[in-house]
């Protein structure tokens, strides 16, 4: 386990997506000044650091560090695709400027900070539910060049405390929050026009992640779920307002009525108006 004291953040330096064909090898480096996480999407990689040796396959995820030496053990003998991921993070010493002196310039006083949190990382792991990470790097991919400074120092501590849960077993917490989150945000847009882009672009995973979690935590995908809550609360107006068929149907995010009718009347075994009938007196 590797431990990381915060404050002070990780800090976010890049990211890339590396193929290599047969025969190529990851390069051999010393003291890079950065940790390099490299999380393998497919194929075989063997790699050293410091002595120790591991072989990499599809959904590991191995974590450099910065003042190490790492190397390739052999070539890769079949095609294989990586994320890496750098970061950076310097322990920090408290402030305290009362002792500024002329014996003593610096700023930084020679008693460590007490922080607060501690980071723990697994130095090696397979990854409980790699698709997860995949989704993750691949968002930082996506981020626009120097227009998205606070959107990858978030995605990287999502990443990582990401990296965390799995090595103490809570993945699939992770996987469930995600799929809550998602519902709150449906039921709290549901009057507006929603796609799987759209969540994924406020909740900040890949869409297809997102309908796995979303199958896997309520048994539907994120549009079937947003109809069933339209039409729920389509009967809930249908019953207690005097609204028209039309208006029923806007209220709830239909565009257009007759769908609407179509989609409750297949749902429920009733025609909207049939099931307002029930009611009225």
């Amino acid at each position: 386990m590797i431990e990381l004291r915060i404050p002070p953040l990780p800090y976010y330096l890049g990211s890339g997506r590396t193929e290599y064909k047969i025969g190529d090898q990851h390069p051999h480096r010393s003291n890079i000044g950065a940790y390099d996480l490299l999380i393998l999407v497919r194929g075989e990689m063997h790699i050293g650091e410091n002595g120790s040796a591991w072989t990499l396959t599809k959904g590991d995820m191995l974590l450099l560090l910065p003042d190490a030496e790492h190397y390739p053990l052999q070539p890769c003998d079949q095609d294989t695709v990586f994320y890496w991921v750098h970061f950076e993070h310097a322990p920090r010493r408290d402030v305290f400027p009362e002792e500024k002196t002329e014996n003593n310039p610096s700023l930084y006083s020679t008693r460590p900070f007490i922080n607060p949190y501690t980071l723990r990382l697994p130095k090696y792991m397979h990854l409980p539910d790699s698709w997860t990470v995949f989704g993750m790097v691949e968002q930082l991919l996506a981020q626009p060049p120097a227009l998205s400074f606070w959107q990858e120092q978030h995605l990287l501590g999502e990443l990582l405390g990401l990296l965390e849960e799995g090595s103490f077993g809570r993945t699939d917490s992770v996987a469930s929050r995600l799929a809550e989150r998602t519902a709150v945000y449906l039921q709290a847009n549901y009057r507006e026009k929603i796609t799987n882009d759209s969540i994924a672009s406020a909740l900040h995973f890949h869409p297809n992640y997102i309908v796995r979690c979303m199958k896997a935590r309520y048994g539907c995908t994120p549009s079937d779920y947003l109809q069933q809550y339209r039409l729920e609360r389509a009967k809930r107006f249908l019953v207690t307002t005097d609204w028209s068929i039309d208006r029923v149907a806007e209220e709830v995010g239909f565009r257009h009525s007759p769908y609407f009718s179509s989609c409750f009347k297949r749902e429920f075994g009733l025609s909207p108006l049939q099931f307002r009938r029930q009611y009225m007196k």
